[in-house]
């Protein structure tokens, strides 16, 4: 559902922008809303997992997600279709560097794990192809709405069978904390970049605005980089913040 999300939505856009009378340099901020924060709380959603318990979190991740597919689904306006893809990229983040972690908590190394990692993975590259597929064929059998309609019974079908099915497990250390202006950081400035780059053809490059921008934007990203750097001799990064890192990073 996660990597899936990140494609199905663009398929849609074209009927979106005809039926909440979207503006061109708001339309892409349906996908960028999702995309941003997905990336953006990586990190701490793989942080919580370790901590709090790698099933618990990722029951609230699917909660979340379902929940914010749900209400982008019921869309009535520009701004609410621009919000709820923000909540559940939120989402997404939490439930996302949980899986991981999981795998390779349950399997044992050897074979096994190499299996379920190898499952995870081709699952995790077909979304993005599927998405497409889906897409075009939910906006035009039934309606654009169902491309995030789609996630709920998912979701719901999850949610029941996660506690039968995943046993809980977190990390046992004891003195690590969350790194919540990490996440904010680097949200934060990934998204006030995106936005001055779409704001670019009606402000100028050269205009005051767009430098100033650009560099409250550099500063924030280079404050998340900075503030990331292990000390020296930091060993304790987990499998869930390790993940989590890769794939803020790319």
């Amino acid at each position: 559902m996660v990597v899936l999300d990140g494609s199905i939505v663009n398929v849609a856009l074209p009927s979106i922008k005809t039926a909440l009378h979207f503006s061109q340099a708001s339309l892409p901020w349906v996908v960028n809303a999702y995309t941003l924060t997905f990336g953006g709380f990586l990190l701490l959603g793989g942080r919580a997992a370790d901590l709090l318990g790698r099933r618990r979190v990722f029951m609230i991740g699917l909660v979340v997600f379902s929940a914010a597919s749900l209400a982008g689904g019921l869309a009535q306006s520009e701004g609410w279709l621009i919000v709820a893809p923000g909540v559940q990229g939120l989402g997404a983040a939490i439930l996302s560097p949980a899986t991981l972690s999981i795998i390779t908590t349950t399997f044992t190394e050897g074979s096994e794990r190499n299996k379920a990692l190898g499952i995870w993975g081709a699952l995790a590259g077909g979304g993005a192809a599927a998405g497409v597929l889906l897409g075009g064929l939910l906006t035009t059998g039934i309606g654009w709405r169902w491309v995030l309609f789609v996630n709920v019974p998912i979701g719901v079908l999850a949610i029941a069978l996660v506690p039968r099915l995943i046993a809980e497990s977190r990390s046992s250390e004891q003195h690590a904390g969350y790194d919540v202006a990490g996440a904010v950081s680097i949200t934060g400035g990934l998204m006030l970049l995106v936005y001055t780059l779409v704001k670019t053809s009606a402000w100028g490059w050269g205009s005051s605005r767009t430098i100033v921008l650009f560099g409250v934007s550099a500063a924030l990203i280079a404050g998340f980089v900075q503030n990331s750097r292990p000390a020296a001799g930091d060993k304790t990064a987990s499998p869930a913040a390790e993940e989590s890192l890769a794939t803020t990073a790319a």
